[in-house]
């Protein structure tokens, strides 16, 4: 828990938005580290690092920053949305979390050990086949193989895994924004702002868009993104259900191992609920012991928390279920959905 602790004091001071002064004696190996990416990138531009093209199309969904900032749940929309139209998506992902990283297929009875968190989540959720590994192009091709029928891949993260082409590439930031706006380790970013230039799409997760990341990104088209939740769902497994109104009354404890926990925890106070708040790192590896605290009341969770911690003694426990709600775009631009579909329709496979 000590290691734990340092962490999220660095996370915390990664997102001031001026450089602390714990983060100085970082700078020079922030440089060193966006030299190595503006190197690893040109050789894979210039092809003398090798690249792989799928048969199908790749949608990549990921981030600048370190961490969570809502990617599975936009994953989950634009799964859904391709469905509608008649697309026969497949979903990669590395699988972060799982114990070795080998290539393989994730179904609703995997366990979060051995695939990750947020594949189960999105095996249960999207109705589409779900492989993991650590060597996308080989997840891809994996994918395929068992499911021929699918016309495009969506990659769960991924924006700096060069190996595998990709046809869009659409970046979440959430209410942090970009932090100090410092490459690791000294702030957040894994590229610099400056690769914003050549994406397809920002999509900004909660809270107002930061101004100079918009700069960055002023010619790529940007969309707001909120999540909803309707009604919270027991995480035993059971088929039950309750509103936020069933459990004002009741002694709550919430907790949440997302990129940004007080994300979720502003998400319940908006439904009205006083709580006892305890945020975790981002794809922590849940104990019984962990969420002992809760023995006298009820834990309230994320879902991705929830595929960790639904075999564990905890007592009674509820995870929100949430939807991704695209905002709507200013006159004369496409929706979201819109831009992707000119996208896939308009290029030749990845």
């Amino acid at each position: 828990m000590a290691r734990a602790g340092m962490a999220q004091r660095l996370i915390g001071c990664w997102y001031q938005h001026r450089l602390a002064l714990e983060l100085w004696p970082l700078l020079p190996f922030s440089w060193l580290f966006g030299g190595l990416v503006v190197l690893r990138r040109w050789l894979y531009r210039a092809a003398l690092l090798r690249s792989h093209r799928l048969p199908v199309p790749v949608v990549v969904v990921g981030n600048l920053t370190v961490g969570g900032s809502g990617k599975t749940p936009l994953v989950l929309w634009l799964v859904n949305r391709l469905r509608e139209q008649g697309w026969r998506p497949g979903i990669i992902s590395r699988g972060y979390g799982g114990s070795d990283g080998q290539v393989r297929p994730v179904d609703a009875s995997s366990t979060s050990s051995l695939v990750g968190d947020e594949p189960l989540l999105l095996a249960r959720r999207s109705g589409v086949p779900v492989f993991v590994g650590r060597d996308r192009p080989a997840v891809g091709q994996a994918l395929l193989a068992a499911h021929p029928e699918c016309d495009v891949i969506v990659s769960d993260d991924g924006l700096q895994h060069y190996r595998l082409q990709r046809s869009i590439e659409l970046v979440v930031f959430d209410g942090r924004g970009a932090g100090n706006g410092r490459l690791l380790p000294a702030g957040p970013l894994r590229e610099s702002l400056r690769r914003l230039a050549g994406v397809s799409a920002v999509v900004w997760n909660g809270g107002p868009p930061e101004t100079r990341v918009v700069e960055a990104a002023r010619r790529s088209p940007q969309f707001d993104m909120r999540l909803v939740g309707r009604h919270f769902v027991a995480v035993s497994g059971e088929q039950r259900r309750c509103a936020g109104a069933d459990l004002q009354d009741r002694k709550l404890y919430a907790v949440a191992g997302i990129g940004d926990p007080l994300r979720f925890f502003r998400q319940l106070q908006a439904l009205g609920l006083e709580f006892t708040a305890h945020p975790f790192p981002d794809h922590h590896a849940y104990q019984a012991s962990d969420l002992a605290f809760a023995r006298d009341g009820v834990l309230l969770m994320t879902e991705k928390d929830a595929v960790k911690c639904a075999s564990l003694d905890i007592g009674e426990a509820w995870m929100l279920p949430v939807e991704a709600v695209i905002g709507c775009s200013p006159p004369g631009q496409a929706t979201l959905f819109e831009t992707i579909l000119e996208k896939l329709h308009g290029r030749t496979p990845a």
